[in-house]
This record gives structure tokens, C-alpha cells and sequence, in this order.
């Protein structure tokens, strides 16, 4: 009885045990709903083939498409205080920022790296939306602070990654502070004589695209994403109208002059390499155009 029990019928249920399938080989679509093979969808760096949603993803998938191999390093941030207003609401805060880097292996919510593109210089910002939203508090700010630093003594560009849900209301006062802090740090920058480039992803919202995320030399946004102050859904709140289709959508801020250009992510990196060609490039460089003979 015990060979029945303890050999058989444990050899017989693994040979009728259904075989389970992997959590990650798929990827549903947020704008489409389309199920799209893992492998599949991170070759088409993360867009969605079917609809060309752009979806969020991580600094180092940033880093990785937009650096060239080998060639760049994160920098060491500084730290900043943690809950100074020792807030809570449903949760401490310091259980929040626990949580959130436990899960997503990041101090804050910006992320910055050091290295090349197409062999210029460039000084890269990211910002990560899977960190408490994204949400701009002092540590971002201190993320800001020192990549400007880092661009001005480097002497490169700086270009800074935007995706955020606004100021994090657990810090109150101190991360709308952040406003004025990134403003002046960007300023270091353009004194410098260094480019400063914006690329908005989806969603842009609040105090940051009230900040430095709207204060490129060049303006940049993927396909699709959602720009603006204040979210559609407050605004037709707010003035009890509907509101005009697409309104906040990259492509109708490029139309109303809000926007310099809207790049798919697989152009990305072209595109970025040849604007810090232009304006990197010497006068000298430049060739004069002569006047035609008569």
C-alpha cells in the first residue's frame, strides 16, 4: 500500500499535472488591450505593435536604448531627508517609500546616468513613474540638482526624461519648493552654454510640467502622451464643458505650439544624437554661406 501511495500515485499526477504557463510571457496593451508576446514587445522597445501605445518603462530600458553600449555610469545621488513632515494617511509615509523601493529598486523617483551618445557627451535624467507615481519631492529635486552640476562640469548636454502625476503631496510645501529649486538648476545649465533638452513622456502633470519639464531649449514628447497641468477629467469638472478630442495628447500640444516635435521611441535616439550634433557644433564648424556671383 505505502509503494501504491508514496511511488505510484505521486509518479501518475506528474504525468497528468497540467503544465503551467509563465506569468511574463505576455504583455496586455493599456491602449489596446491586445495581448502581445513579451520577447516580442521588449524587441519593439516596449510599443505596442497593434496601436502604438508607448508604454512606461524603467531608467535602465532608457538608458540602455539611449546610451552607446559600455559607455555610461548612474550618478551618485544625494539623500535626501526622509518624511520631514512625518505624514500619514492611510500609511506612514515612511512606509510608502519603503514599499516603493522594494519594489522598484530605486531610492526616489529620478534616476541619472553619465556617458555617450553617438560619441557626444550627455548627461541623462530619467524620471520613473512606477516610483509613488513619479511624484516630484526633494529627492527628485536633488536628482535635478546634481545632474545640472554634472552636465556643467562635464560640459555636455543635459536631457531629462518627464513622467510624473505632480508634486508628492506627503511633503507638502517642501516638494513645491522643487519648482523654483529645478527652475535655477536648469538656469545653471543654459549660463554654462549647455543645451538642455526635455523629452515628455506619458503622463507629464503638475508641478513638474509647471517646472522644468516645460523649459527646453528643445521640447520633445513621445506619441500619445498626456501633457498638462491639471488631469482632462478636473478640468471638464472644473468648467462643466466636454473637452476637445485629444486635448492634452502630445500630438495637440505639438499643434498649438506647445511642443517642438513628437518622436516615436525606435527614432529616439537618431533624433537626440542630432540635435547635440547642432547644438553642440562650434560657429567655427559651421560652413558660411557666400554670396552668388552676378
Amino acid at each position: 500500500m505505502n509503494w501504491l501511495t508514496n511511488y505510484v500515485r505521486p509518479k501518475i499526477r506528474a504525468v497528468l499535472k497540467k503544465r503551467e504557463t509563465p506569468d511574463n510571457l505576455w504583455h496586455k496593451c493599456r491602449g489596446c488591450g491586445q495581448m502581445i508576446f513579451h520577447k516580442e514587445f521588449e524587441e519593439n522597445l516596449s510599443v505596442c505593435p497593434s496601436c502604438n501605445h508607448h508604454e512606461r518603462i524603467s531608467s535602465d530600458a532608457r538608458f540602455a536604448q539611449l546610451f552607446d553600449e559600455g559607455s555610461w555610469q548612474r550618478i551618485k545621488l544625494p539623500r535626501a531627508a526622509e518624511d520631514p513632515l512625518k505624514f500619514r494617511d492611510q500609511k506612514r509615509y515612511t512606509d510608502r517609500l519603503k514599499a516603493a523601493r522594494s519594489e522598484t529598486g530605486f531610492q526616489d523617483a529620478m534616476d541619472v546616468a553619465h556617458g555617450t551618445m553617438g560619441g557626444h557627451g550627455a548627461t541623462i535624467a530619467v524620471q520613473n513613474f512606477a516610483f509613488m507615481a513619479g511624484s516630484m519631492g526633494v529627492g527628485v529635486g536633488e536628482a535635478l540638482v546634481a545632474a545640472a552640476k554634472k552636465a556643467v562640469s562635464a560640459k555636455t548636454p543635459l536631457i531629462v526624461f518627464t513622467a510624473a502625476g505632480g508634486a508628492r503631496m506627503q511633503e507638502g510645501i517642501l516638494s513645491l519648493m522643487q519648482m523654483p529649486r529645478t527652475t535655477v538648476a536648469v538656469e545653471m545649465v543654459r549660463d554654462a552654454g549647455l543645451p538642455y533638452i526635455t523629452v515628455l513622456t506619458d503622463p507629464t502633470t503638475g508641478g513638474v510640467t509647471a517646472s522644468y519639464a516645460m523649459l527646453g531649449d528643445i521640447q520633445i514628447a513621445e506619441p500619445g502622451a498626456l501633457i498638462g497641468f491639471a488631469g482632462p477629467r478636473v478640468i471638464e469638472n472644473t468648467i462643466r464643458e466636454k473637452l476637445p478630442e485629444g486635448f492634452q495628447r502630445a500630438e495637440y500640444l505639438l499643434e498649438h505650439g506647445m511642443l517642438d516635435m513628437v518622436v516615436e521611441r525606435k527614432d529616439l535616439r537618431g533624433q537626440l544624437i542630432r540635435l547635440i550634433d547642432l547644438l553642440t557644433r562650434k560657429t567655427s564648424d559651421v560652413p558660411r554661406l557666400t554670396a552668388a556671383k552676378r
